[in-house]
């Protein structure tokens, strides 16, 4: 099942459910009942959100052990934690910002999770029941900024770095997907979750040990080998096997107002 979120006029956004022919009912909540509503269009006719609208996005750097060799860092003994504000969220087709506070912007591809139950002190044998979905990421990263600060909030956390979509998929076994990154249509990242050092059961468990998660809340789950800088003008596609296509163009920063 794929659930989706998209535009109602200037300022509004709604949930819908894709079914087999890609025409999308009307959903009120996508972590409830899933009630459906009315027909509202073809997919193609309607202009797609990100998928979720987050109160925390968890991020886990280092889980593949090829993509921490590549800049010489050491693989972790627990999960690498980061946290990504949600004025980064952007869904697909929506433009990447690069700020001109770097020289160095590198997109990365993982597979997300989308917490569909609130999550707290759940071990790891029952993790895969709070989950609510899947679907692709892209953890833009402003490299030089991430290696000169002691912590990674600002290479990580700028507008626009955190494209999400292009739906939720709720039928999904992510224990061995691939996950692609492409840059105009160059191959940068080509890796399987199946290779993830932290597995998706254990990630939940050390996550909500401290932290409670809601329903909506995103996990990105790492991000494979091959991670290399783009540039302006380039667009970033992440995919996920069994989920889809995540578009995403990179475009100069706007001027600040004013």
């Amino acid at each position: 099942m794929r659930i989706v979120r998209y535009r109602v006029g200037p300022d509004r956004a709604a949930w819908g459910l894709v079914r087999a022919d890609d025409r999308v009912r009307a959903l009120e909540d996508p972590f409830g009942a899933g009630t459906e509503g009315a027909d509202v269009g073809g997919l193609s006719e309607l202009s797609l959100l990100a998928p979720a609208t987050p109160s925390v996005v968890v991020c886990v750097g280092r889980n593949y052990r090829e993509h921490a060799a590549e800049f010489d860092n050491p693989v972790p003994d627990e999960p690498l934690l980061f946290l990504k504000p949600s004025a980064s969220i952007i869904g697909p087709g929506a433009e990447i910002h690069y700020p001109a506070l770097s020289k160095r912007v590198d997109p990365e591809a993982e597979l997300a999770l989308v917490i569909g139950r609130e999550t707290h002190r759940v071990p790891a044998e029952r993790a895969m029941e709070f989950i609510g979905g899947y679907t692709c990421a892209n953890d833009m990263t402003a490299r030089d900024l991430q290696k000169s600060d002691a912590q990674w909030t600002r290479g990580k956390g700028f507008d626009t770095f955190c494209p999400l979509g292009p739906w939720i998929e709720t039928e999904l076994d992510p224990g061995d997907l691939r996950v692609t990154c492409t840059v105009d249509g160059e191959v940068r990242q080509d890796g399987r979750t199946r290779d993830l050092i932290f597995p998706i059961p254990y990630l939940i468990e050390y996550i909500s040990r401290f932290m409670r998660l809601l329903p909506g809340d995103v996990i990105l789950t790492g991000t494979p080998e091959g991670v290399a800088p783009m540039e302006v003008g380039q667009t970033v596609v992440v995919e996920a096997e069994g989920i889809g296509r995540l578009e995403n163009r990179l475009v100069e920063e706007p001027a600040a107002p004013g």
